[in-house]
């Protein structure tokens, strides 16, 4: 936790220069109602769909904000990262649209969607065992042999003051709120966007949501240290982490006022109710906010809800998978 003689991780100050750094390069994409969803909730709810941003998730806000900090030196030597799927694609299109070069680290069993798009935007990827290997390791490797640039999926600021600039959209558009539910991964989201929130409005509450079988960061506030768990078997695969990341724990103990479940079932039905009653095509950690809200996970639940969709990458064959055939 920082203290007034310490400088903190992640400010609204930083935000708001990311916002100003990616502007005209990332969506701003839309926020979305329903009346149907509010009558069933009984709140106002505001859906800001960053399942409808480039790459189709809101990875590409940090990778964005990480890539235009680059030296040119560093531009030309080239980046690598690791991610599970989303922030692999982010990396790889920023990478093109700076003209460089990226390597993208990869679990052999993500979606065969992620794993093309990655590959299609220009990107060497490798793959690696999820549950027997260390993507941390392979990363960390890769770039002390080539001399590339890691680029965190989350737990750097960089990364996560673009990630932040979602819920900075969001109350520019909705004004205040009474509350904000962010998917939870590794954390970098939640940390950005209660910057943010809090920033701007410091009695709004910001609560995460995790599928229940990957835990780590309602388990490690709960505990008031990081907890790690076994890597999580979720039909969310962009929420499949660990153990929280140092510096996104460090914010989100201090701004994050706790972190609801939900089940894979529920996910299911979240997506189902995003497809059918709004339009709306989320992969399962998209949904999550959406779960919780449906579920009743959220008491008691104010009047004026904000809920991040975080991604809607999922391919028609893995979405008939999900939704059990």
């Amino acid at each position: 936790m920082t203290d007034e003689t310490t400088q903190p991780v992640l400010t609204l100050d930083d935000v708001r220069a990311a916002a100003a750094r990616i502007e005209g390069a990332v969506h701003r994409t839309p926020v979305v109602r329903s009346r149907t969803l509010d009558r069933l909730v009984g709140a106002e709810v505001f859906l800001k769909c960053e399942n409808l941003q480039r790459v189709g998730a809101f990875k590409f806000r940090g990778a964005y904000n990480w890539m235009a900090q680059l030296t040119a030196e560093e531009r030309r030597r080239g980046v690598v990262a690791y991610s599970s799927g989303n922030h692999a694609q982010a990396v790889a299109l920023a990478a093109r649209e700076f003209g460089t070069s990226a390597v993208i680290v990869m679990p052999a069993d993500a979606p065969a969607a992620k794993l093309d798009a990655t590959a299609g935007y220009g990107a060497e990827v490798v793959t690696y065992d999820r549950y027997t290997e260390s993507r941390e390791a392979i990363g960390e490797k890769i770039a002390a042999e080539r001399g590339l640039t890691l680029i965190p999926p989350y737990d750097h600021p960089r990364t996560m003051a673009g990630q932040g600039t979602a819920a900075l959209e969001l109350l520019e558009e909705t004004g205040e709120l009474d509350a904000l539910l962010v998917p939870v991964g590794g954390g970098g989201l939640i940390a950005g966007c209660a910057t943010a929130a809090r920033g701007l409005y410091p009695d709004l509450r910001v609560i995460g949501v995790e599928p229940e079988a990957g835990d780590d960061t309602a388990r490690s506030l709960a505990a008031g240290r990081r907890v790690t768990i076994e890597v999580p078997h979720t039909v969310a695969d962009a929420q499949t982490a660990t153990v929280p990341g140092a510096l996104t724990f460090e914010v989100n103990r201090r701004l994050v006022e706790g972190v609801v479940l939900v089940g894979d079932d529920e996910l299911r039905t979240a997506m189902r109710f995003a497809l059918e009653r709004l339009k709306l095509l989320t992969e399962p950690a998209g949904a999550c906010g959406l779960a919780a809200l449906l579920a009743d996970r959220v008491e008691p639940l104010p009047p004026r809800v904000g809920v991040i969709v975080s991604g809607g990458n999922i391919g028609l064959e893995r979405f008939i998978e999900v939704m059990g055939g």
